[in-house]
């Protein structure tokens, strides 16, 4: 803790907060995590406290989190090479049963316990889990990764109502009882679009949108959905991040307020993007009528 900094500064602080917890208790914020922030044990924990921290002021937040690196590493400890197409990976029958015991077990595990430890509570749930992500087979060539066809929304808005905070791992499921790989972006999006939620909240390893993508300035603060397709036309949106704006103009679509591409990278980020004015990445919104 900064020494330098008086207790008349701290109370200063949480006042500046106010007008922003006010607009957010009692709203659902869905945060999807992954990256960097998520192999990063410091950053880990800082997430835990900020989810946790908005939780105790009446936010009600869901994680929606993936957790490729940690799939990666225990398919290669297994003798296994992970193959990716068009940056999705391939999934047959033994990487699905691998995604499924890392996703649903120890990185969904892992979460509910430090948010726990926090002071938080927390349940976790997969996508299998009451159905909750309905799915099928999105290309023959990817294997058992799936396209969300439906979303059962019901254990978690029951979770939400008990006061839980829901940590959903993105693995789903089929009615012939297949279970399916689910991009994290694309199953954050469908969740906050079932919830109406208030935020959806993307946490990534770069700024934002930039202009220029080796060029952390020329981060595009705000966007509306008429922009970012003339931010498409222009090449501006190109590479890894189209899937991302896409699923935010998905979630945007189906009835998210407004969506937020964020650096995760950053201490608290979170915090800064919901609690002050400065916000902390590209903040995409429906146009104005």
């Amino acid at each position: 803790m900064d020494t330098n900094f008086s207790n008349a500064q701290r109370a200063e602080v949480l006042t500046q907060a106010l007008p922003y917890i006010k607009r957010y208790v009692g709203k659902i914020v869905v945060v999807k995590y992954g990256g960097n922030a998520m192999v990063n044990e410091q950053l880990k924990q800082q997430v835990m406290e900020d989810i946790v921290l908005l939780w105790l002021i009446g936010v009600k937040v869901v994680l929606v989190h993936g957790g490729g690196p940690e799939i990666s590493d225990l398919m290669k400890r297994l003798g296994k090479q992970p193959q990716f197409v068009d940056g999705l990976r391939v999934t047959d029958q033994e990487t699905v049963d691998i995604v499924q015991m890392v996703l649903a077990g120890k990185v969904n595990k892992t979460l509910v316990n430090l948010l726990e430890m926090k002071g938080g509570k927390a349940v976790g749930l997969s996508g299998m889990d009451g159905r909750l992500i309905e799915a099928k087979m999105k290309d023959e060539r990817l294997g058992f990764v799936g396209e969300v066809t439906k979303i059962h929304i019901s254990p978690v808005t029951d979770l939400l109502d008990k006061g839980y905070i829901p940590v959903v791992s993105t693995v789903g499921c089929d009615r012939q009882g297949n279970a399916y790989n689910i991009n994290g972006d694309t199953a954050a999006a469908h969740i906050a679009g079932a919830l109406g939620a208030e935020r959806l909240i993307m946490m990534t390893d770069i700024a934002g949108i930039l202009r220029d993508k080796d060029d952390p300035a020329t981060l595009i603060p705000e966007i509306t959905l008429s922009q970012a397709k003339e931010l498409y036309a222009s090449g501006v949106i190109s590479g890894g991040m189209i899937p991302k704006v896409d699923c935010c103009v998905t979630a945007l679509h189906a009835g998210v307020k407004n969506v937020v591409i964020m650096d995760g990278r950053v201490p608290h980020s979170i915090l800064m993007e919901l609690l002050t004015n400065e916000g902390a990445g590209t903040w995409i919104r429906r146009d104005q009528p």
